[in-house]
């Protein structure tokens, strides 16, 4: 089993009213990555109101995606 992410994207939203198209391609491209090995779950983690990063975590069971906000 792996202990952290091995893969992770980064998300800067420029046009707030793309915010959850940015993030929902995001995700997708995680789910697609993590498919074939049913190996993790998707972390995201909001940084800023307009950053966030997504990642592949072994923390989060697959096919589930959980939100964490650093203050």
């Amino acid at each position: 089993m792996r202990s952290q992410a091995t893969h992770k994207l980064e998300v800067v939203v420029t046009e707030p009213g793309r915010l959850y198209e940015l993030l929902d391609d995001a995700e997708s491209t995680l789910r697609q990555i993590a498919m074939p090995h049913c190996y993790a779950g998707i972390l995201v983690t909001r940084h800023e109101p307009n950053r966030y990063t997504l990642a592949l975590s072994d923390t989060v069971p697959y096919g589930e995606t959980r939100e964490q906000i650093l203050s």
